[in-house]
């Protein structure tokens, strides 16, 4: 069977679809955004306990950048098994399962007694969240179809900044309040209480979620049958143009062209992340705590609009890739400017770059992952995504130890280097994504207006 543009164009384009893909999109939305928020904060809450872990449980600055990294060793390595289970049982029960076990890790780090008991959870962590991201972007495309995909990843997206907008202040108000609790440190309570959150969310997708267009109630019969017909011609398409099985798409060379791009983007997104409430402790000269994790918030503020507005202008091929070539190289400039002032002592500048490079790496996100998702379906779509993913987020390994590393061998005392370090990759996806070009396919034919 051929498809052609115009036919999918005129699909797309009927009220009865519309209309589908709005309810889907307010029926589904909401639980994934909460999902993502509540992992981005377990993943990413130990930046506000360094300081204290380091006080208290006698870990060091090595064994903090091991522990902060390792989480994406036990990402990489059950990524594609998680996603080939999650085709065999199905999203909502999956999903919900990933987010019931990450929690209850994630609760587990109030009762770290010292390096080793902190990197082995750290490991268990990647291990149990393994799946999430990707078995929600293998959701999706079931779900949206190609022209308003992006759209949907950008909404997804913006579970990242919101998660650090909100999680942040609320991050260094558990660790106040749990100060003030006799017996417990501040940071234990911050870590039980947010691994709880994750365990009531994973039980909520578990009602909340559905695992396709078909089992959607909420559908009357021609929307149900717009919305099947739309995604069974883009799958027909990915089928004559993609990879088929397993280890056709582990082979595809444009699923390694797209790992090499995404972890050049973990570099950025994490060598900013892990780091963000110490580096702005460090320009304004205060403790880690409220005032801090209010400032550290200013950057996802910003950054929820970006997304949002990007990922909605970037709805053709061409503007998707002119996007993501112009944000990464925006990503790289501006870590390199927040570096440049925090060297120079200059707070004000510093937090405008930092919260510049949030925006640009957040937006890039969406247009990345319209690539893969174009021409991947199926146990393809499971190892390819899966693929993408679990060696792409080894950024995050990679990231906390190389900022780290090039402060001990320059001795900067700022660690200035260490962060210049970390946009220089940027650089290079940047090349990568403007040189996607090539790669037009007919399952890209379907982005075109």
């Amino acid at each position: 069977m051929s498809v052609t543009t115009t036919s999918t164009r005129d699909l797309l384009e009927t009220p009865v679809l519309k209309s589908a893909i709005s309810k889907a999109s307010r029926r589904l939305m909401p639980m994934l955004v909460i999902l993502y928020v509540v992992a981005f904060l377990d993943r990413t809450n130990v930046g506000f306990a360094e300081a204290a872990l380091g006080v208290d449980k006698g870990i060091t600055a090595g064994a903090y950048a091991l522990g902060a990294g390792i989480f994406f060793i036990g990402y990489a390595l059950f990524e594609i098994p998680s996603n080939l289970l999650l085709t065999k049982f199905g999203a909502k029960v999956w999903l919900a399962r990933i987010a019931i076990t990450w929690g209850i890790v994630s609760a587990c780090f109030a009762f770290v007694q010292g390096e080793t008991s902190f990197i082995i959870l750290r490991f268990l962590l990647g291990v149990t969240e393994a799946g999430l991201f990707p078995g929600v972007i293998m959701f999706l495309a079931a779900w949206f179809p190609n022209k308003v995909r992006v759209k949907m990843f950008a909404i997804f997206y913006l579970a990242q900044p919101f998660s650090q907008m909100l999680g942040a202040p609320l991050s260094g108000w558990l660790i106040n309040i749990g100060d003030q609790v006799p017996g417990v440190q501040g940071w234990q309570v911050m870590f039980f209480v947010e691994g709880m959150l994750a365990v009531i969310a994973g039980i909520a997708a578990y009602f909340f979620l559905i695992n396709s267009p078909q089992d959607a109630k909420f559908l009357n019969k021609d929307e149900k049958n717009a919305l099947l017909e739309v995604m069974a011609l883009e799958d027909t398409v990915k089928e004559e143009s993609g990879p088929h099985g397993v280890l056709a798409a582990m082979k595809n060379g444009k699923v390694w062209y797209f790992t090499i791009i995404y972890f050049c983007l973990q570099i950025a997104v994490y060598g900013v992340t892990f780091y963000l409430p110490q580096q702005v402790a460090q320009l304004t000269g205060q403790k880690v705590g409220i005032a801090v994790g209010l400032m550290a918030a200013i950057p996802w503020f910003f950054g929820i609009f970006a997304c949002y507005f990007i990922g909605k202008a970037a709805n053709t091929v061409v503007r998707r890739r002119v996007w993501g070539t112009g944000l990464f190289i925006s990503t790289g400039l501006c870590i390199f400017g927040s570096a440049w002032a925090g060297a120079n002592h200059i707070p004000a500048l510093g937090i405008i770059f930092i919260t510049l490079a949030v925006c640009s790496f957040l937006s890039i996100g969406p247009i990345a992952w319209s690539y893969p998702t174009a021409f991947l379906t199926g146990t393809a779509a499971a190892a390819g995504i899966g693929l993408i993913n679990s060696l792409g987020n080894l950024g995050g390994f990679v990231a906390p130890i190389l900022r780290t590393s090039v402060n001990q061998i320059t001795a900067s005392e700022t660690g200035t280097m260490g962060v210049y370090a970390l946009g220089v990759l940027p650089f290079l996806a940047a090349a990568m994504m403007f040189a996607t070009r090539r790669f037009k396919n007919k399952a890209d034919e379907l982005l075109e207006q």
